[in-house]
């Protein structure tokens, strides 16, 4: 793969907004999770999350758009914003033909649809909003973007559960690299704290249930972890093709240089026991960055924060990496804001390159017992310094989907 780079970056997060703010906290490794208030959540199982505040204080949309569009897409649209705004493009001086959009997301804007299926009982077919058909599927997000910036290039949008944006933005750089495009608007965004949605992740039987001690739940790789406490949020990333950069003089936060995907094939919900698919994409992504091993110094975990999912990520890394894993460090920043489904990939992204550029490792927190089977260097509870040249992006999605993402530093 060419290198692609990435010359803007806007979140929304539960960890904040602003980037400054977002790395802050992350870098303290201050949990952002929180007991559902929205809502009553005290029937399931599951109650606790991580919420997006302050949207309102950053949002470029209307109040007539609002009301057709449901939460998600209006995070993609603040986001997008604010990477558009961190690249320094003046859209006005672009080609929009050529101007690409690449998202994922998992669930599609459930809070607009349940809303609205509610009405569709109580009140019939007069009761539903014209808008629902068009505010809840999950390509919603890219439409508004494409509609509100011109943007009319060749555009995607993923949905592969919880690797869906980490895919969205390898797709991208790949079309880039094919010249189908001038640059793109790569990223995912996810709203599940609604009722149903919530509902749906938690017959997933892989969210946290430590509702008394929501800051402390989410618990990647300890030995008394019970799963992962969801989030809201979106992340967006600007790419560009490297003559764009150097006729921009652009700043780059990293270069995309490599990518791998594999899918287990075992079972329609559970990852491979043994982790060889997982070991097979890094191997992929590391072959098409024409890296080894032992040139990777950071990996940003998938970090399911279940027994399976982190013992079969620990041995599908070990696998790659045998004795260089001692060397290199690990951590799932996502630990600290909570797991965002198909916007994870996203944040990941941006978490990894704001590390490199800082020269700091985000922590994964709450790990206070280790657990012995997954037998990798984890940066735990506290952020380290260490200079990170290259570094790897671990996604995985159920039905046994694995993904990595090879970054490089500028």
């Amino acid at each position: 793969m060419n290198k692609i780079s990435i010359t803007g970056i806007g979140i929304v997060s539960p960890s904040g907004i602003d980037k400054r703010k977002f790395w802050s906290n992350v870098k303290a490794g201050r949990s952002a999770i929180e007991r559902i208030t929205r809502f009553d959540s005290s029937k399931y199982t599951s109650q606790i999350a991580g919420h997006v505040h302050e949207l309102d204080a950053y949002s470029n949309v209307s109040s007539r758009l609002l009301k057709k569009i449901d939460m998600f897409s209006h995070m993609g649209l603040v986001g997008t914003e604010l990477a558009l705004q961190d690249a320094g493009l003046d859209l006005e001086k672009e080609n929009l033909d050529r101007a690409g959009i690449f998202m994922g997301n998992a669930l599609g804007g459930w809070l607009f649809a349940e809303t609205e299926l509610r009405d569709l009982y109580i009140e019939g077919r007069e009761g539903v909003s014209p808008f629902a058909a068009s505010a809840w599927f999950p390509a919603a997000p890219q439409g508004q973007i494409s509609i509100k910036y011109k943007m009319k290039g060749y555009s995607k949008t993923v949905v592969a559960d919880r690797a869906s944006s980490l895919q969205a933005i390898a797709y991208g750089a790949r079309t880039l690299n094919r010249g189908k495009n001038d640059f793109i608007v790569a990223g995912g965004m996810e709203a599940p704290v609604t009722p149903y949605a919530l509902l749906c992740c938690q017959t997933s039987g892989m969210l946290t249930q430590k509702n008394d001690t929501p800051k402390t739940a989410y618990r990647p790789y300890d030995i008394s972890r019970d799963g992962y406490a969801i989030a809201e949020g979106a992340g967006i990333v600007i790419l560009e093709p490297q003559d764009r950069v150097k006729n921009r003089n652009a700043h780059v936060y990293a270069n995309i240089i490599g990518y791998g995907t594999t899918t287990d094939g075992v079972d329609r919900i559970h990852p491979a026991m043994d982790g060889a698919g997982l070991a097979s994409a890094i191997k992929i992504a590391l072959k098409n960055a024409g890296l080894s091993p032992n040139d990777i110094d950071y990996i940003c975990l998938d970090g399911a924060g279940t027994k399976t999912g982190d013992i079969t990520e620990a041995m599908g890394i070990n696998a790659v990496f045998n004795g260089a894993s001692k060397r290199m460090i690990a951590s799932a920043p996502k630990s600290i804001f909570g797991n965002m489904l198909g916007a994870t990939g996203a944040l990941d992204v941006i978490t990894t390159v704001l590390a490199m550029e800082h020269g700091i490792v985000p922590p994964t927190i709450n790990v206070d017992n280790k657990d012995p089977e997954c037998d990798i260097n984890l940066c735990a509870n506290t952020a380290v310094e260490r200079i990170i040249n290259n570094a790897l992006i671990i996604n995985r999605g159920r039905g046994g989907i694995n993904c990595a993402l090879v970054l490089q530093k500028p």
